[in-house]
C-alpha cells in the first residue's frame, strides 16, 4: 500500500511579508551598486544621487506615494545629470507600482506622473544643447542620442508596471467579492435551514393544539385529555424552539449533535395517534446514519405527519423506515380522501424537499393509484 501523499504546510502572512521586504531591500541595493558601478563620472555626490533613487525603494510598501515623489524628483535629476540613465526607468516602474495598487484613482495620477517624470527631462536632454551635463558613453542608448527609441521603451516598462498593478488589484477585488457572496450564502442558507426547523417544529405542534383545542371544546367528556395534550405538545414545541435558536445563539449552526432519536419517533407517532389517526410504524436500526441525515428525516417524518392531520381526513398512516449501507428511505402513507395539490407545494413541501436535496436525495408526495397520498423520500450518506 503506497504512502499517503504528504502536503505542504501554507506559508503564514507573516513571513510573506517579511519575504516582501527582504526582496524590497535587496532590489535597493542592487539599484544602488548599478548607479555606482555604470557611472560616467565619480564623485560623493553620484553616491547621493544612486541612494536616492534606489534607497527609497525599501520603504515603497509603508509609503508608496512619498516615495514615488522621491523617485521622480530623483530621477528628473539624474537624466539632466546623466547619472544612471540606463536603470531609472526601472526604479520609476517599481515605485509605480505599490501606487497603482491602491486605488484606480491613485494608479490613474501615478501613471501621468512617472510618465512625466520621465519623459519630460528625457526630452529635455534631446532638444537642449549641452544637456546632459554628463554626456553619454558611447554606445549606450540614451534620450541625447536615441530619442525615439528610449521614449518608447521608458513609456512600455511603466505602463506595464501600472498595467501589472491594476491586474492583481481587480483580481484582488473580485476575490474579496467573492468572499462577501460566500459568506452571503452562508448567512442565508443558515437562514433558510432556521426558518425550516422553527416551520416544523411551530407548525406540527400547532396544527395537535388546534386540534386537540376544538375536541375540548366540543366534547364534555376527553376534556381533561385533550388539554393535557395540548400542555405537552406546547412544552415539546417550546423546547424545540429553544434548540434551534439556542444553536444560533451559540455561533454552532447546524449543530446535529443532538439528533433526533426512536423516542422523538415514537412521541410524533403517539401525537398523531392522538389526534384520532392510527399509525402504524416500521422501522430499522439508525445507529449507523449520521446524525445531520436522521435529523432531515425526523424533520421530514414531523412535516408528513402534520400534512396527515391538517389536509388527509386520514383515519390509518403508515411509517415506514428503511437503511441501507448508504441510504436511508422514508415512507409515510395514509388513507385520506382530501385532495392535496402537488402542482404549487406550499411551504412545507418545498422544506421537505430542501432537506431531501441537501444531502443529494430527492423526495416525492402525491396521490396513490388506490387512494390516500404517499410522500416517499431517499436520502444517501456516507458512513
Amino acid at each position: 500500500m503506497a504512502p499517503p501523499a504528504r502536503t505542504l504546510a501554507p506559508v503564514p502572512p507573516r513571513l510573506w511579508r517579511w519575504a516582501w521586504i527582504a526582496a524590497d531591500a535587496l532590489a535597493a541595493a542592487v539599484v544602488v551598486a548599478a548607479v555606482v558601478l555604470m557611472r560616467p563620472a565619480s564623485g560623493w555626490w553620484v553616491w547621493c544621487l544612486a541612494g536616492l533613487l534606489g534607497l527609497p525603494l525599501a520603504v515603497r510598501r509603508w509609503w508608496p506615494v512619498p516615495v514615488l515623489v522621491v523617485v521622480l524628483l530623483a530621477t528628473a535629476t539624474a537624466l539632466v545629470v546623466g547619472i544612471g540613465v540606463e536603470i531609472v526607468v526601472y526604479v520609476v516602474a517599481a515605485a509605480l507600482y505599490p501606487v497603482a495598487l491602491s486605488s484606480a484613482r491613485a494608479a490613474a495620477w501615478g501613471l501621468a506622473a512617472a510618465l512625466g517624470g520621465v519623459l519630460v527631462p528625457g526630452l529635455v536632454d534631446a532638444f537642449v544643447a549641452g544637456l546632459p551635463i554628463v554626456p553619454a558613453r558611447e554606445g549606450v542608448e540614451s534620450f541625447s542620442t536615441t530619442p525615439l527609441t528610449v521614449t518608447g521603451y521608458g513609456t512600455a516598462v511603466v505602463a506595464a508596471s501600472w498595467a501589472l498593478a491594476r491586474a492583481v488589484r481587480t483580481r484582488r477585488r473580485h476575490a474579496s467579492q467573492l468572499a462577501d457572496l460566500r459568506v452571503a450564502r452562508a448567512i442565508a442558507e443558515e437562514r433558510l435551514r432556521i426558518a425550516r426547523d422553527v416551520h416544523d417544529v411551530v407548525g406540527h405542534s400547532l396544527s395537535l393544539i388546534t386540534m386537540q383545542a376544538a375536541v375540548a371544546n366540543h366534547l364534555g367528556s376527553g376534556r381533561e385529555a385533550a388539554l393535557r395534550t395540548i400542555e405537552e405538545a406546547s412544552r415539546s414545541a417550546l423546547a424545540d424552539v429553544r434548540t434551534v435558536l439556542g444553536g444560533l445563539r451559540e455561533g454552532t449552526p447546524g449543530d446535529t449533535t443532538g439528533a433526533p432519536g426512536p423516542v422523538d419517533l415514537d412521541r410524533l407517532v403517539e401525537e398523531t395517534r392522538a389526534a384520532g389517526v392510527a399509525v402504524t410504524v416500521d422501522r430499522a436500526d439508525l445507529s449507523r446514519v449520521p446524525a445531520g441525515v436522521r435529523t432531515s428525516a425526523y424533520r421530514i417524518v414531523q412535516e408528513a405527519l402534520t400534512n396527515v392531520r391538517r389536509h388527509a381526513r386520514a383515519t390509518r398512516c403508515r411509517v415506514t423506515v428503511a437503511a441501507t449501507d448508504d441510504e436511508l428511505s422514508l415512507t409515510v402513507v395514509d388513507d385520506g380522501t382530501a385532495p392535496r395539490r402537488t402542482d404549487r407545494p406550499g411551504h412545507g413541501l418545498l422544506g421537505m424537499r430542501e432537506r431531501a436535496t441537501l444531502h443529494g436525495g430527492s423526495l416525492s408526495a402525491g396521490p396513490e393509484p388506490d387512494g390516500g397520498f404517499a410522500v416517499r423520500a431517499i436520502l444517501p450518506f456516507r458512513t
